[in-house]
């Protein structure tokens, strides 16, 4: 069998970007409105200040308004809902996101809870989930958003495949198994009380492995023929055993990337393949919500 497809995110993101940047030039030129997204960043965690700085980036490089709310570590429960209902009522937010992972004495399920579903861009409030899951319009969380656009531009129509999701996340894996349903995918949802797990798996046209655990998903699990997206993105030391001993470290993801791609027809690389599309997905989710509160067709 021939080598994989590699799917290139990045490239596909950048197109999507684009997409958005003409989109929000016409909402100011012809409706004078400019979405604007707000990220709110409790805490030093070193790879949530990453992700935001790179939100901020690229909603201002999109021609959007773009707001950052910086809060230290020991920010109250109070103080952060309190700046979340002031942002629910900004004329000029559309969409709102709070980056998770919070520190630990705060509550992510009451900070979700006190969003608008209305700019609620990440998808993961219980109206947003309940309309997904209804077969009714809704705001998707960005990462399978991302992994539905990647599938169709790859296979086109997707009824009557067997897609497998590993993981059962709120975030990712309940959401990417609803938008597969949508699809009319067969959809299996696999996790760690999985019996058999390889077995679920080789019986998927699409896999899709989101469960942080690095390269776990081995060749021989895989469906000679199948679309594998990789979600996982994971931290190990450097091959270099110098580089290592230095600190530096290489990403990997939870598939086995090199075995994925003798047997898989297409797979996502880690990095350049799902994390791309997470920011752009968050971009339209933006432009979405501005149009739906302006009473716009989308």
């Amino acid at each position: 069998m021939s080598q994989a497809q590699i799917i290139d995110g990045k490239a596909f993101a950048a197109a999507l970007r684009d997409r958005v940047a003409v989109e929000v030039a016409a909402l100011k030129a012809e409706h004078g409105l400019t979405p604007g997204l707000a990220v709110v960043l409790v805490g030093e965690d070193a790879a949530s200040q990453v992700y935001v700085r790179n939100k901020g980036e690229q909603t201002l490089a999109a021609g959007m308004h773009s707001e950052t709310h910086r809060l230290p570590a020991d920010t109250t429960q109070a103080e952060l809902l309190s700046l979340v209902d002031r942002l629910n009522l900004d004329p000029a937010v559309h969409g709102l996101l709070v980056q998770f992972p919070l520190p630990d004495h705060l509550s992510q399920a009451a900070v979700v809870a006190a969003i608008s579903p209305d700019k609620d861009v990440d998808g993961l409030t219980v109206a947003n989930a309940g309309r997904l899951a209804s077969g009714l319009p809704a705001l998707t969380p960005c990462t399978p958003t991302g992994c539905m656009l990647l599938l169709r531009d790859l296979l086109g129509d997707l009824k009557g495949k067997r897609a497998v999701v590993i993981g059962r996340s709120n975030l990712m894996g309940k959401p990417m198994a609803q938008l597969l349903l949508a699809a009319d995918c067969t959809v299996t949802i696999a996790h760690s009380r999985t019996v058999d797990l390889p077995a679920v798996c080789r019986e998927a046209d699409i896999l899709v492995a989101a469960v942080g655990r690095p390269e776990m998903v081995r060749g021989d699990w895989i469906k000679p023929g199948a679309v594998v997206l990789d979600v996982g993105i994971n931290r190990l030391p450097a091959r270099d055993p110098e580089a290592a001993a230095a600190g530096k470290t290489r990403l990997v993801g939870d598939v086995a990337f090199a075995e994925a791609v003798g047997v898989a027809s297409a797979v996502t690389p880690v990095p350049g393949g799902i994390g791309p599309m997470t920011i752009a997905c968050l971009l339209a989710n933006t432009v979405s919500a501005a149009k739906r509160q302006n009473g716009l067709p989308e």
